[in-house]
């Protein structure tokens, strides 16, 4: 079908990822645009993440301690939107590049073992795996909430805390559900079992941001929705830009 396409979108970071390993073996059919980071990745958690807490919760963000575990394209607009509520946010991060963006940012970048105790508010980021284990919810004070919104599964330990010998589950409404341990007889609330939570709770990311990260070359057309105007390069400037600049 591709002589027949203008263009194809995958509206998913892991699914770009996989592209990344289409496009290294050699099977990738088409080019990569990035706009599913500009747009999707920030903008559309920006706004998708508070809108599905307090659909599923009805919390309130403003002084709560809030770790955003992983400060990528995704845990930017994630800690972007809880500051912007009020939330006191914390990052958790192995990158260097990124933890020194999330300092630069005013984000205190520190440990799980040194925010487990204290957070009330625990947002996933990473696309990776085994990031919220059982022993760390067990620390977690009561009511402390814990989503995923980077990669399903993978990051928070359900299969552990399922098997967890005297667990209860408490299904409040779909998709939000506190476990409460024996010993403590503290809960947690996991948020959107086996889905993102921004899927799982409420509605997803904004239409407008969608269709901004789908359109990749065609931003033209978007930027003038909003009423605004974008300036344009006279011909000599765009000449003098396109010439290598002469010296060393």
């Amino acid at each position: 079908m591709k002589e027949m396409l203008v263009s194809v979108s995958e509206e998913t970071t892991m699914g770009v990822k996989r592209l990344y390993q289409m496009q290294a073996n050699g099977t990738l059919l088409f080019s990569e645009e990035t706009t599913t980071l500009l747009f999707d990745n920030l903008y559309g958690f920006r706004h998708s993440l508070p809108d599905g807490l307090m659909r599923a919760t009805d919390i309130t963000i403003a002084g709560k301690i809030a770790v955003d575990c992983g400060h990528g394209d995704v845990g930017r607009g994630c800690a972007a939107a809880l500051k912007a509520a009020g939330a006191r946010v914390m990052v958790t991060e192995i990158d260097l590049i990124c933890a020194l963006q999330a300092l630069m940012e005013g984000i205190p970048v520190l440990t799980q073992e040194d925010v487990v105790s204290e957070a009330g508010l625990f947002v996933i980021t990473t696309e990776n795996a085994d990031i919220i284990m059982v022993h760390h919810m067990k620390q977690m004070k009561n009511a402390a909430i814990v989503c995923n919104i980077g990669h399903f599964d993978k990051e928070i330990d359900m299969l552990d805390l399922e098997a967890y010998p005297g667990i209860k589950r408490i299904t409040i409404k779909p998709q939000t559900d506190p476990w409460v341990f024996p010993e403590t007889r503290r809960g947690i609330i996991i948020l959107a079992e086996r889905l993102l939570m921004n899927l799982g709770c409420p509605t997803g990311h904004p239409s407008f941001v969608m269709s901004c990260s789908f359109a990749n070359q065609d931003a033209a057309l978007h930027l003038g929705k909003p009423g605004d105007k974008f300036t344009k390069l006279t011909p000599e400037q765009a000449a003098y830009i396109s010439v290598p600049a002469e010296g060393p």
